[in-house]
C-alpha cells in the first residue's frame, strides 16, 4: 500500500510530501522550521526516512533535508545540475528513487532554475513538479538561471507528455489550491496551456513585476548547502526539563516512567472529573484536579516556572489541556502518552482508588 501526504508550511507556502512503502519513505522539499513535524508523522506512521529530494535549489525557504539527516541519517538528493554541494546522491534525469515496493522517476525539468526536477511515481499517477508547473501557474524565470524557453519546452515535453489523468502536486500554491492534472493544465493553464506557444509563453513571464522574494539571500545560499546552517542559524532547541516526544498534532507528550522519576520537580494537573480521580483508575501522587471545565478560570494556581503534565484517562482530553495551557503562554507543557489507562497497565504508583 502507498502511503501519501501533502504538507504545508503556511510561511512560504511550501508544499512537503511524504511517500511511504512497506516501512519506507521519501519526503520531497522539506522546510527547515517543519522538520519536528515530518518527523512526528513519519514516527506515528512507522516509516523510516530514506532520503530527502529537492525539486530545486529553493529561493524562498531552507530545506530541511540536512537537519533530516543529522537527526535520522536520511540520505539529501536532488539534481546533479543544481551546483549543491554536500547531497549524498546526484540526480541524472531517468534516475529511479526506490521506497519499498515503489519508485520516482527523476525527469528534468529546467527552467526556473537549471536544477529543476520533476518525480514521477511508477505508474505514472502522480507528478511532483516543483515550480516547473504550479497550479494554472510555473516558476518565474527572472532570476536563478531561469529561461523561458527552456521552461516552456520542460514542461511541454516533460509533464504534458504524461497521462491525462497524472494529477499534478506542485511545489507551491498561493491560494489554497492542492492538485491539478495534466489534463486541466494542459488545457487551462493561462501561461502554459491551451495555443500557447514559446513567444506568447515568454512575454507573459517578462512582465510580472514581482519583487523578488525576501528570503532570498538566505535562502538560496543555506539550500546551495542542502540546507546546512552557517553563522547562528541553530535547529530549534529540543526541551530540556524531560525528554519529550512531540505528536503530529503539536503536542509534546511524555512517557509514564519518565514522569514517575520527575514528579518532584513537575506539577500533575489531572483534567478529569471528580469521581474518576478518585475512581477505578485512582490518581498520580501529588496530583491537583482541575477538571476540563475549570481549568481556564484555575490556571493561575499553577506555577507558570515549573513544568506542567496534563492527564485524563487516555490522553485525550490531556491533550486538549495541554493546547490551552499552551494559549495562555505556559512554555513547558506535555501530555501524559496514554493517560491513566497506561499510567496503571504499566504498574506505576496510585493513589485514591475505589474498590
Amino acid at each position: 500500500m502507498l502511503i501519501f501526504r501533502q504538507l504545508f508550511d503556511p510561511s512560504s507556502s511550501t508544499y512537503t510530501y511524504l511517500l511511504g512503502s512497506a516501512g519506507e519513505a521519501l519526503l520531497i522539499d522539506p522546510v527547515w522550521e517543519q522538520v519536528r513535524r515530518d518527523q512526528a508523522l513519519l514516527r506515528e506512521l512507522g516509516l523510516r526516512l530514506l532520503a530527502t529530494l529537492e525539486t530545486h535549489v529553493h529561493a524562498d525557504h531552507i530545506s530541511g533535508g540536512w537537519l533530516h539527516r543529522q537527526r535520522c541519517g536520511s540520505q539529501i538528493l536532488l539534481s546533479a545540475a543544481s551546483g549543491a554541494q554536500g547531497a549524498d546522491r546526484l540526480l541524472q534525469a531517468g534516475e529511479r528513487i526506490v521506497f519499498g515496493r515503489h519508485y520516482l522517476w527523476a525527469r528534468a525539468t529546467p527552467g526556473h532554475t537549471d536544477g529543476c526536477m520533476s518525480y514521477v511515481l511508477d505508474d505514472a499517477s502522480r507528478v511532483f513538479s516543483g515550480d516547473a508547473l504550479l497550479i494554472r501557474g510555473c516558476g518565474r524565470t527572472d532570476f536563478q538561471q531561469g529561461s523561458p524557453a527552456m521552461l516552456f519546452a520542460s514542461v511541454h515535453e516533460q509533464l504534458f507528455t504524461l497521462p491525462d489523468d497524472c494529477l499534478v502536486y506542485p511545489g507551491h500554491d498561493y491560494r489554497g489550491l492542492t492538485v491539478t492534472s495534466v489534463a486541466e493544465e494542459r488545457r487551462y493553464n493561462p501561461r502554459l496551456g491551451g495555443d500557447a506557444n514559446p513567444a506568447d509563453f515568454a512575454g507573459y513571464m517578462s512582465h510580472l513585476g514581482l519583487p523578488h522574494p525576501r528570503l532570498i539571500d538566505e535562502a538560496v545560499p543555506a539550500n546551495l548547502r542542502c540546507g546546512q546552517p552557517a553563522g547562528a542559524r541553530e535547529p530549534p532547541p529540543e526541551p530540556g526539563w524531560a525528554p519529550l516526544s512531540l505528536t503530529f498534532g503539536g503536542v509534546w507528550e511524555i512517557e509514564p516512567a519518565a514522569l514517575e522519576e520527575r514528579l518532584a520537580t513537575l506539577q500533575v494537573v489531572d483534567v478529569r472529573e471528580p469521581g474518576e480521580f478518585d475512581g477505578v483508575l485512582g490518581h498520580i501522587h501529588g496530583a491537583r484536579l482541575m477538571p476540563m471545565d475549570e481549568l481556564s478560570q484555575r490556571q493561575g494556581e499553577l506555577d507558570r516556572a515549573r513544568p506542567v503534565v496534563t492527564v485524563c484517562r487516555s490522553g485525550t482530553r490531556s491533550a486538549q489541556a495541554c493546547l490551552l495551557l499552551g494559549r495562555a503562554g505556559f512554555t513547558e507543557v506535555a501530555n501524559l502518552a496514554g493517560g491513566m489507562l497506561r499510567w496503571c497497565a504499566q504498574g506505576h504508583g496510585l493513589e485514591g482508588m475505589a474498590d
